[in-house]
């Protein structure tokens, strides 16, 4: 896997590179800005123009913008223009999770307001509270102390370990999402998206379709699920190693929460902080800490199906991957490292099936 690890490490470099600050707004997202400072005089408690707007960079499938006043800075997202898959971009579903998290004093931004009439700007959107802070691309924290480090790593899984204790129907969202077979329906969309886009044949891939659904662990807890949680999708404290803010949640529902903390820690496993040789004098938790904190948090006697979670959150990147492979294929995506990608799912495919086995497959 260490050519994996060299590549995620990659990511997360490029990511901060192309994702850090704003941009003026690309011609394909363009609006009409009178109209929405009108609507936010009508429906943002204390707006005051003028209103400056900004596109902040990066690829999110969900345009989102740095809204400027001479008193504050809020932050819109919207659904993309054109044509959409019927469920996706569902930025109402983020307004909604955003909303009913907030007054529980779970860090996300204050939410202002939800237009879903295309007439303002052209697609459905909200409008939040701009939380300024600090947002760490690189896992490892190479520009902080080992104490530091510790402090921030263990603040992001006391985070994530508070959203899993949510009553997430206590706070109205009972039906946010379908609880049961949460990890079967995951399987099966990554099988499907695999499938459609497959450009050769894997056996290692082959074997995980038949091997998962099979022994998948029951969901014996359910809780509001993140799905993308990482620190990249947090912003810190600007000299504190508090969470003020979790961000993106486009992909949250209801679902199994060790789906969130397995893919968390897929850094650990398989991203930039397995480089980390030894961890305890970097900075980082161990994984066995980590997992005996999110334990002690959380209530659990222990985690016997870990190397489960991890065969499926591979399986899954090889499924994401493939995705890319195959818009890049059909002409659908501009990916000039698409056939670099290519190479890579066959790699991980090994690399779920080595956990499948210690998991107990044959």
């Amino acid at each position: 896997m260490a050519d994996d690890k060299t590549a995620i490490a990659a990511e997360e470099h490029t990511r901060e590179l192309t994702n850090s600050g704003t941009k003026d707004v690309a011609d394909s997202h363009k609006f009409d800005e009178g109209k929405l400072a009108d609507w936010m005089s009508a429906n943002v408690a204390g707006f005051r123009g003028p209103l400056e707007v900004r596109q902040f960079k990066g690829g999110q499938s969900n345009p989102t913008y740095q809204l400027t006043t001479p008193s504050r800075k809020y932050v819109m997202r919207r659904k993309p223009p054109g044509k959409l898959l019927p469920s996706a971009h569902a930025v109402d579903r983020e307004y909604r999770v955003i909303s009913a998290l907030y007054p529980t004093g779970f860090p996300v931004p204050k939410t202002y307001g939800l237009c879903t009439e295309d007439d303002v700007i052209g697609t459905m959107f909200y409008v939040m509270d701009m939380v300024e802070g600090r947002i760490l691309w690189d896992q490892t924290l190479p520009d902080y102390q080992p104490t530091e480090r510790h402090a921030i790593h263990m603040a992001a899984l006391k985070t994530l370990a508070d959203l899993h204790n949510t009553d997430y129907e206590k706070i109205g969202l009972g039906d946010y999402g379908r609880p049961g077979n949460y990890m079967l329906r995951q399987i099966d969309r990554w099988t499907k998206q695999y499938k459609a886009s497959e450009t050769q044949h894997i056996d290692t891939i082959e074997r995980l379709i038949e091997w998962l659904p099979k022994t998948c662990p029951e969901d014996t807890q359910h809780s509001i699920v993140h799905a993308d949680y990482r620190l990249d999708n947090m912003v810190m404290h600007p000299t504190e190693s508090r969470v003020i803010a979790v961000l993106d949640w486009e992909l949250s529902t209801i679902g199994n929460p060790l789906a969130d903390f397995s893919n968390l820690l897929m850094q650990w496993v398989n991203g930039s902080i397995a480089s980390i040789p030894d961890k305890k004098a970097h900075g980082i938790p161990t994984m066995e800490e980590y997992v005996e904190e999110y334990c002690r948090l959380t209530g659990r006697s222990g985690l016997p199906d870990l190397n489960w979670y991890f065969s499926y959150n591979i399986f899954r990147l090889a499924g994401i991957i493939q995705g890319i492979v195959g818009r890049a294929r059909d002409g659908t995506a501009n990916s000039p490292q698409a056939a670099a990608m290519a190479a890579r799912v066959p790699m991980l495919g090994e690399a779920s099936w080595k956990f499948a086995v210690k998991a107990g497959a044959v």
